[in-house]
């Protein structure tokens, strides 16, 4: 019996629509990450881009466990000497571009490298319920059933 290795030309991707109202954001990021490599898929390979297209509406409703609302702190650099700057979760989560914490934390879920980035690219995420991506109909996944443990009523 041989090894089944996927060719990027086989592929064939699906178009999800996820709903992150009330949804615990690492258990969120950890199924999107799943789906976003393909290792759902029985046919997943390693190398190859074989994840599907992920939607992700109403990011700005995540729920975070414990108080991480308040203490998590997200740093980069500028690239100057002593540029470090720090913003919590809620800083983010209630200024301009909510989606931010949602993508990091799928982003950091990630391997990292070149096929990564390129998977990252099937990501689309947005604050609102809007979004423009009706013509691929895409399927609901609804990850807050999934587990009784993903869904956060009180914050």
């Amino acid at each position: 019996m041989k090894t089944f290795s996927q060719k990027p030309a086989e592929v064939e991707k699906k178009w999800l629509l996820i709903d992150a109202e009330d949804v615990v954001l690492g258990r969120l990021a950890s199924v999107v990450a799943n789906r976003l490599r393909g290792k759902h898929k029985p046919t997943f390979t390693p190398h190859v881009d074989d994840g599907d297209n992920v939607i992700i509406i109403n990011a700005e409703k995540v729920k975070l466990t414990g108080k991480k609302y308040e203490d998590k702190k997200y740093y980069w650099h500028t690239g100057y000497p002593g540029g470090i700057k720090e913003r919590t979760a809620r800083a983010i989560i209630e200024g301009r571009f909510p989606e931010r914490v949602v993508q990091k934390a799928i982003e950091r879920m990630m391997p990292g490298g070149p096929l990564s980035r390129q998977q990252m690219k099937n990501l689309r995420v947005y604050a609102g319920s809007d979004h423009p991506h009706e013509a691929q109909s895409p399927e609901v996944v609804d990850v807050a059933s999934m587990n009784s443990k993903n869904k956060r009523i009180a914050q």
